[in-house]
């Protein structure tokens, strides 16, 4: 982990990952779930009813993401598009 990497800060930690890869970024958490997935998305609202539709609830609306536990009770958050690439390197669920 690096903090002086420019996406750390506060309880975030970023790791140095190629720019074609998936962002890797610790964060410090207070619920029990040991890993948090932020899931990118160029639509949020459709993004969080479609997991709605597979089960997962919304624990809370922020600005700028959604916060989701999957019904094993694995939380996850729906955030903005984090990194160039994403239209020819996203996965389509229609």
């Amino acid at each position: 982990m690096d903090s002086k990497h420019p996406g750390s800060r506060g309880n975030y930690r970023m790791l140095e990952t190629p720019p074609d890869e998936p962002i890797v970024q610790i964060q410090s958490v207070d619920h029990k779930s040991r890993v948090h997935i932020d899931i990118d998305t160029d639509d949020i609202a459709a993004e969080v009813a479609r997991l709605r539709k597979l089960g997962a609830m919304t624990v809370v609306r922020l600005e700028r993401w959604v916060v989701m536990e999957a019904p094993t009770g694995q939380r996850f958050s729906v955030v903005r598009v984090q990194r160039p690439g994403f239209p020819k390197n996203a996965s389509r669920w229609d």
